[in-house]
């Protein structure tokens, strides 16, 4: 099936054909008719199958039709991100499908200059992408009307949650129409995500073109079994003994990120780290040298990863385990993407066992675990970390996402007068 029996503006299908489309993938085949139809959805697909085509473009048709009946209003779609790397990369997909069209996109994130972003959005703005937390700035100083809203797209919906920016979506939905149209767009759902469903979304239909949090086919997953103090000589090792170029590596936090590419680059491999804690603008040069192959590795945490999206990324290497099983999904999505093949290392220690058993649930699939030799784990490591008590799952996952895991306190108890 092509684009045009899709029923897009004319417009819309002939610089999709400009831009070498052909077929629309499952999930837009899927997606766009429902979204055409004005319909609440709930669509998960693998990273990299081209989610942000299946609302981009039908959104795009609705505004040209309101363009066309002379009803064209101020900001008509709104689409929130987590981070300022994934709003970065929605904003040049809808500048690139209306290209030649007289719609205006604006971006507006953090870290960067508000009267930049401004400026962009007196100029006219149909589509608006932006972070949480730069959205409820221009709210609340009142710089922004969103009361011409037709759609709300949340994409990546499931980091949503899990960077706590719940209330803060709860305080933008207070600034929104009630009639709209809502959008929600993940590689991964969970038991969260379909319980705000149920506050924001009306009658949703629910599409998923692979079974629920599923990796994407043509990436191979290997496993390796490595003492936790060899990891970073492993990595070094299988980067230049292979003539790996472009990898990317993820770890659990920023100072893990700083302190791997420091090691990796002792070990003569051009490495940088990319966190929540560098500026805008070093983020970008990072993510610029890596693209281009200045930077032969980029070690990078989980939130400051969504949005990086590199074609023909071959390498993709988990340094450490997330917390979040649905963290897998996504890291391993940034290969593979778009039906290219790809690869997929983990290493893991012996008390990161209980993070591979909570991966395997998730996907439903058994991992062979395997040892490079000259790198064999030590046996009687092993032995001796299983008898020392583990932190608490909740706890782990709470300091990987910069939370104060709750302690708990005695009630009060009120005295009697």
């Amino acid at each position: 099936m092509s684009f045009a029996s899709l029923k897009l503006h004319h417009d819309i299908t002939q610089q999709v054909t400009k831009l070498g489309y052909t077929n629309p993938t499952p999930i837009q085949l899927a997606a766009i008719p429902a979204v055409l139809a004005g319909k609440d959805l709930m669509a998960g697909a693998q990273t990299g199958t081209g989610k942000t085509a299946a609302f981009a473009l039908p959104l795009l048709h609705h505004i040209l039709q309101t363009q066309n009946s002379n009803n064209a209003q101020g900001i008509q779609v709104l689409v929130l991100t987590p981070t300022r790397e994934l709003a970065q990369q929605v904003h040049a997909s809808f500048v690139k499908y209306s290209a030649n069209l007289s719609i205006q996109s604006v971006v507006a994130y953090g870290g960067a200059s508000i009267n930049v972003q401004l400026d962009a959005l007196k100029q006219g703005c149909d589509v608006l992408v932006a972070t949480p937390g730069r959205l409820l700035e221009l709210i609340m100083k009142n710089l922004l009307d969103l009361s011409y809203l037709q759609t709300l797209v949340l994409d990546e919906a499931d980091r949503m949650l899990d960077m706590g920016f719940i209330i803060d979506i709860q305080r933008i939905l207070k600034k929104l129409p009630e009639s709209r149209q809502t959008l929600f767009f993940s590689a991964t759902f969970n038991d969260d995500i379909f319980a705000l469903s149920k506050t924001l979304l009306k009658d949703p239909e629910l599409i998923e073109v692979d079974s629920r949090n599923t990796t994407a086919t043509k990436v191979e997953q290997t496993i390796y079994a490595v003492d936790q103090d060899r990891k970073s000589a492993l990595l070094s090792f299988l980067i230049g003994s292979k003539n790996w170029q472009q990898v990317l590596i993820f770890t659990r936090t920023k100072q893990g990120a700083d302190e791997l590419a420091k090691e990796m680059q002792k070990d003569g491999i051009t490495t940088q780290s990319i966190h929540g804690d560098k500026s805008q603008g070093a983020r970008d040069r990072v993510l610029a040298d890596f693209k281009n192959g200045k930077v032969r590795a980029l070690v990078a945490t989980d939130v400051a990863a969504r949005g990086i999206d590199i074609e023909q990324l071959q390498y993709v290497i988990n340094h450490e385990l997330p917390y979040n099983a649905e963290d897998y999904i996504h890291r391993i999505g940034r290969t593979g993407r778009a039906g290219a093949a790809g690869l997929a290392v983990t290493l893991v220690s012996e008390k990161e066992r209980y993070l591979l058993t909570d991966v395997e649930k998730l996907v439903d699939e058994q991992f062979i675990v395997q040892w490079v030799p000259g790198f064999e784990p030590d046996l009687n490591k092993a032995a001796n970390s299983q008898k020392k008590r583990e932190p608490s799952k909740k706890a782990l996952r709470a300091k990987a996402l910069g939370l104060s895991p709750s302690r708990d306190k005695k009630p009060k108890t009120r005295r009697r007068r």
